[in-house]
């Protein structure tokens, strides 16, 4: 039973590549994992490094899991069992929350906590809009006539998390693993520093502007009750540290936001498949990471694919799907 779900994963995440994708042109890059066994299920201890001089373009997915359609009690509530965050680093903030932009379709609020690990310097912008001082900013989009957050990214560390619109059985689905674009440096655990995030309503894109150089465009090709489709071009990007991060957790198959890997080669006839701590990395044109079996933890938190890394700029595709 096990095998056949990874089976239907893998397929899963196969099917994501468009029809008129040429895989002969794919470019593989280099996958390592930096993850280490924890027991607090509040740790992101999961790390899979995306490495490669070349990319320009890529493509990320979040991916409602195989079994999203057996889910009757969903569980998302923290578990902080073992858990020691006295260590931490504490920034004071003035709590507050604020909608800086809204349209009848889409709108995004950012909050302010009392406290983050990093100082909140890091403005976001929407057209001439800027707010500062904002730890956590979510995008809403109208779909069926409700409200439903999709995305949400963290300034200061450059953490962002995304989910598709949930489906016909869930009301509401969780998050689960994160992933960093940009590039990652160490600073007590992987960030991707930031000057600015702009954001374009109208075309649905992110640009992020980098610390170390360069800048990234990330926009979302396709939201639905199935996934949520997010293309990133690079221009003038450091070369030296990894490009992309996945970012998660896992304490035992039980208890994860993600527990296993599959990935393609380039000329390969077969996926390659391990336990997330186990994996060894690989040189990979396409990678997937999620859940064979539903966790305790977020359980109905979406698998992440990452693929498409190309030298050149991504083929033209329709606009974002609407959500109405």
């Amino acid at each position: 039973m096990i095998r056949h779900l990874f089976a239907l994963a893998a397929a899963l995440a196969v099917s994501t590549a468009a029809q008129a994708y040429d895989l002969k042109n794919e470019l593989p890059v280099r996958v390592e994992n930096r993850s280490e066994p924890v027991l607090c299920a509040e740790k992101d201890n999961i790390d899979l490094s995306f490495i490669s001089p070349d990319v320009k373009s890529f493509r990320i997915q979040s991916v409602h899991p195989a079994y999203i359609g057996t889910i009757v009690v969903d569980k998302w509530a923290p578990d902080f069992t073992s858990c020691d965050m006295s260590y931490d680093p504490s920034f004071a903030g003035q709590a507050r929350r604020v909608t800086f932009f809204e349209s009848t379709e889409i709108w995004l609020t950012g909050y302010t906590f009392p406290s983050f690990w990093r100082p909140a310097t890091v403005p976001v912008r929407v057209g001439d809009r800027v707010e500062r001082g904002l730890h956590v900013v979510q995008l809403w989009v109208r779909h069926n006539e409700r409200a439903e957050e999709v995305m949400a990214f963290y300034p200061p560390d450059g953490y962002w998390r995304a989910r598709p619109l949930p489906p016909p059985n869930l009301r509401w689905t969780a998050y689960g693993s994160s992933f960093l674009v940009g590039p990652v440096d160490m600073q007590l655990r992987p960030v991707v520093e930031l000057n600015e995030i702009a954001f374009d309503p109208k075309t649905k894109t992110f640009t992020l502007s980098f610390k170390a150089g360069g800048k990234a465009e990330m926009r979302i090709d396709t939201l639905d009750p199935d996934r949520i489709v997010l293309d990133v071009t690079f221009d003038g990007v450091p070369r030296n540290k990894p490009f992309a991060s996945i970012r998660s957790m896992y304490v035992t198959e039980a208890n994860s936001d993600t527990a296993h890997v599959a990935w393609r080669t380039k000329g390969g006839n077969a996926w390659g498949e391990a336990r997330v701590l186990d994996f060894k990395g690989a040189d990979a044109t396409e990678l997937w990471t999620g859940r064979m079996m539903p966790s305790r933890h977020n359980t109905s938190a979406p698998d992440t694919v990452f693929s498409r890394f190309s030298k050149g700029l991504p083929e033209p595709s329709k606009p974002a799907v609407g959500t109405k």
